[in-house]
């Protein structure tokens, strides 16, 4: 049979992460030792209160029917959780639950475009931004992120047609995969910018625990006006090690949160109840741990940026996510060909920065996913290997 497949899904390529991979599996079977620095899953585990609330729930038999709704006492959860984290109060109505922040980001553009509408996304950026805006059949316009402004975009140089057209504006700090926090008054003038021109912003809230700058990670919503203007993607998986369990929370504006609400109520029945109950205990019980695991990566970045920097290659330490970014080599054309030259000579797996658009070529990203041990030995392999020395 000769089957047609749809532009959209013809359009999705595994480009480099493919190769990369076979790249991987080839050294593997000649016996080679890899490091994996390349995705972003935390090596800690979930908190034992949080996993023993997912065993009993999992034991009951109720809890296997449809939920078809979030639990009062999920939302609740995450009143607290929001009022004691960031000062800031929500309503009910203004949160609800995903099966993460990836299938919500995917899914919202649905809610928010009509085919050939305009949203913006980072470049560099996290390629699921994009995929939010393809799924609903809109043109993806890019916002430059760049080193020369720290990192951040420069709303006065969003031409005006385009702030016209746009619908959303995808925002996330501290940002994957450049590494950094925005000061408060960005988040101040994103807002007037988001109301002057009546774009919705949809904050990416993913790494506000994972921060390495003397402030602490802050949340969207405790800017006066955002609310007004977005929402937020809140989610468990990086805080709280529940990567497999996929929840995450929107959170803000209650048209947008409702609009959503009843989209998905077409897509799913809701959150398996065991996971509600794991996200309840986790958002609500002690969170020391949450510090500690900060006090960790912040180890980690502080070993591996300044092991990089005394072989040779500059790498600024990271102020934020569980990553780092760092320049190529000058020597080297592209970021897909270091990071295969590097996998080959070294065993060590990075991400190219292509891989989150076109400024991100001539970066690499690197995930503080493994303890200090291992990344003395990693120091201490590209050191023997003599990649960087001229």
């Amino acid at each position: 049979m000769d089957i047609h497949f749809s532009d959209m899904v013809n359009n999705i390529q595994p480009g480099i992460f493919g190769a990369l991979n076979e790249k991987k599996e080839e050294l593997l079977r000649a016996g080679r030792k890899v490091y994996n620095l390349s995705v972003g899953t935390p090596d800690f585990k979930p908190a034992p209160h949080v996993m023993k609330a997912m065993q009993e729930a999992c034991g009951k038999a109720e809890n296997y029917k449809y939920s078809l709704a979030d639990l009062p006492e999920l939302l609740e959860a995450v009143q607290y959780r929001y009022e004691k984290r960031f000062g800031v109060h929500v309503e009910t109505d203004e949160i609800m639950s995903v099966y993460g922040s990836q299938e919500a980001m995917a899914h919202i553009g649905l809610t928010l475009c009509n085919p050939g509408d305009l949203i913006l996304v980072p470049n560099p950026g996290y390629p699921m931004f994009e995929m939010s805006g393809i799924m609903a059949h809109a043109e993806i316009g890019y916002y430059t992120i760049e080193e020369k402004n720290g990192y951040l975009p420069d709303l006065d140089s969003i031409p005006e047609e385009t702030r016209k057209r746009a619908k959303y504006m995808i925002v996330s700090y501290p940002l994957n995969p450049v590494c950094v926090c925005a000061p408060d008054d960005f988040y101040e003038k994103l807002i007037r910018f988001a109301k002057e021109n009546n774009i919705v912003i949809l904050h990416d809230n993913a790494y506000s625990d994972i921060t390495f700058t003397e402030k602490p990670g802050r949340s969207f919503l405790s800017f006066e006006g955002a609310k007004e203007v977005g929402v937020e993607f809140y989610s468990l998986s990086k805080s709280y090690n529940l990567t497999g369990a996929r929840i995450s929370f929107v959170v803000g504006d209650k048209e947008i949160v409702s609009k959503f609400r009843l989209l998905r109520s077409q897509i799913d029945y809701g959150i398996f109840y065991p996971v509600q109950l794991a996200a309840i205990a986790a958002l609500t019980g002690p969170d020391d741990f949450i510090e500690e695991q900060r006090q960790e990566y912040g180890a980690r970045n502080r070993a591996l940026c300044g092991g990089l920097r005394r072989i040779g290659w500059n790498v600024p330490d990271s102020q934020g996510t569980m990553f780092v970014w760092a320049k190529i080599p000058e020597e080297y054309e592209s970021s897909a060909d270091f990071c295969m030259k590097l996998m080959e000579r070294t065993g060590v797996i990075v991400t190219p920065g292509s891989a989150f658009g076109s400024n991100g070529e001539g970066y690499v990203r690197m995930a503080l996913v493994v303890d200090e041990k291992m990344i003395s030995e990693i120091i201490h392999v590209l050191d023997e290997s003599g990649i960087f020395r001229k």
